[in-house]
């Protein structure tokens, strides 16, 4: 291959890198190197069998998207629920065609990403994620009790914890490949969706592409939150936050595959996990990031927020154990 055709394609791929609260969100203050997100080596030779993987790559990431067509699609609703959360009032928009991921980015997409760009998550940079209590036993939690969220007293800060240590040093994803991945920050979900030559959803086609092609729905598949007595999503059954029954059999997250997909094919577009949009929560603070869906510790008596029209927010560094993500891409 000639050497000018390897050079355009290594910088169609190296991207440069993105430099009244229930508890649903859990931000981090701090500052770290930007510079040590990638510990790759950047004189990697270029080679035919890269390129090949390269392709390949993006062909399983195009085949893994589902069309969501250009039309008129509600935004927002009238219905409102919780106000401080800007949910209304509904408007109808107009979206342009656009493909989004049938499922969130799973731990195994997630560590075939790590694998081959060597990128360090900001977790990792950090030291530490943000653990819900659950998860931990409680001579662990004794010794943590000062790393606690104020405002939110079960979630921890723990060190150690990561997307590949979902519950801190000495817990792995073995077991989970096929869950969405965790403690991805805002900044990590662009720099894994640039790699795949796409990016984060607006928050407007996120919203478009939950309701399925339809309008005035509050749920990916309807009205009703357990039609026929079936569970359509994984959210908190029992009494947050001391008790989940687990009624729809997880406690935590569930595999991407799981769980009826909506009229656009899109799985888990409500529960599970949040998942991150492109859009700033305010014109004022670009750096506070608009999240949708809820996750699995989402509760009607706590956070109702795993309706379409629901809204919540992080800082863009902030990782967490419910927060994942899927990717969009242009037409």
């Amino acid at each position: 291959m000639h050497l000018s055709i390897c050079l355009v394609w290594l910088t169609q791929i190296i991207f440069p890198l993105v430099g009244s609260d229930c508890g649903c969100s859990v931000n981090r203050n701090g500052e770290k190197d930007r510079n040590n997100l990638y510990s790759g080596n950047n004189n990697e030779q270029c080679s035919v069998e890269n390129i090949s993987d390269k392709v390949e790559d993006e062909q399983r990431s195009n085949e893994m998207m589902v069309l969501v067509p250009g039309g008129e699609y509600q935004y927002g609703t009238d219905d409102i629920v919780i106000e401080n959360d800007n949910e209304g009032p509904k408007r109808i928009v107009k979206v342009k065609s656009f493909f989004l991921d049938k499922y969130e980015v799973s731990n195994q997409d997630f560590k075939h990403f790590t694998r081959v760009t060597n990128y360090k998550t900001e977790a990792d940079i950090f030291g530490d994620s943000f653990v819900f209590a659950l998860f931990l036993n409680n001579t662990f939690k004794e010794k943590i009790k000062d790393f606690r969220v104020a405002q939110a007293t079960w979630w921890y800060k723990v060190f150690g914890a990561n997307w590949n240590h979902p519950f801190g040093p000495d817990s792995s994803i073995t077991d989970v490949m096929d869950h969405p991945v965790i403690h991805v920050s805002w900044n990590d979900a662009k720099a894994y969706c640039k790699w795949r030559r796409a990016r984060l959803p607006t928050e407007i086609e996120w919203e478009a592409a939950c309701r399925g092609g339809h309008q005035d729905i509050k749920y990916p598949w309807g009205n009703k939150l357990f039609p026929e007595r079936q569970y359509k999503a994984n959210i908190w059954q029992g009494t947050f936050p001391h008790h989940n029954s687990a009624k729809d059999n997880f406690v935590g997250t569930n595999p991407v595959e799981l769980f009826p997909q909506n009229d656009f094919g899109l799985h888990n577009m409500a529960g599970n996990v949040w998942e991150w949009t492109e859009d700033a929560w305010t014109e004022d603070d670009p750096k506070e990031k608009v999240k949708k869906g809820g996750s699995y510790l989402c509760h009607h008596s706590y956070c109702y927020r795993y309706r379409c029209s629901a809204r919540s927010h992080n800082t863009i560094d902030s990782s967490a154990g419910n927060l994942g993500f899927r990717c969009a891409k242009s037409i």
